[in-house]
């Protein structure tokens, strides 16, 4: 593969729970691999030799995660962009059609004509802690649920709710227990909860 060329290289990676659809700007190479540790290690052994500008993957939630580490591990320029700048982009553009190949070329013409920030990702122990506060805030809307039902359902019902609560305090109390360890290893955010405190 020749990639000596002044065009710059932009790469998009459309990602679905069980495959990456990648596309090359301006080559239009395109395929696929499996979102796989494996199938990604492969995406990167292709994706390396083009030196791109940069690598445009959605964030999606938790799927492109994997990608973007073992991007971040290989040095590669990644942006995690908002999929909604990318929808206003492609409303921009006057795109409506959809499928697979089509939606991966759409986020390299939006990385190549809008060149968004590359994405710093946290050290480990700061993901961890993001990670464990997100798992706290969602048990505690449970915790609140459950507890709302045990207002409004008969007491015939609530030996099914309190074990439930039970759990969810265990839960709680277990995720606040590691973000503790986790602050008392971190500096920086040694330093933040002992103002805060």
């Amino acid at each position: 593969m020749n990639t000596a060329s002044n065009q710059n290289i932009y790469i998009s990676v459309d990602t679905g729970k069980a495959q990456l659809d990648i596309y090359v700007r301006p080559t239009a190479h395109f395929f696929s691999v499996p979102n796989t540790d494996k199938g990604i290690k492969d995406a990167l052994k292709i994706i390396k030799p083009y030196q791109p500008e940069r690598i445009i993957i959605e964030a999606t939630g938790r799927l492109e995660m994997p990608f973007v580490i073992a991007c971040i591990e290989a040095n590669l320029p990644i942006v995690r962009a908002n999929p909604v700048h990318i929808k206003r982009f492609a409303g921009a553009i006057g795109r409506r059609a959809k499928n697979d190949r089509l939606d991966a070329e759409l986020i390299a013409h939006y990385g190549d004509a809008i060149k968004p920030e590359i994405t710093i990702i946290k050290a480990e122990n700061i993901r961890l802690m993001s990670d464990l506060v997100i798992r706290r805030n969602q048990l505690l809307s449970m915790q609140t649920m459950e507890k709302n039902r045990l207002q409004i359902l008969p007491k015939t019902l609530h030996s099914t709710i309190k074990p439930m609560l039970t759990a969810i305090k265990n839960q709680i109390t277990n995720i606040e227990q590691k973000l503790v360890k986790l602050i008392e290893v971190c500096p920086e955010y040694q330093t933040k909860n002992t103002l805060l405190q």
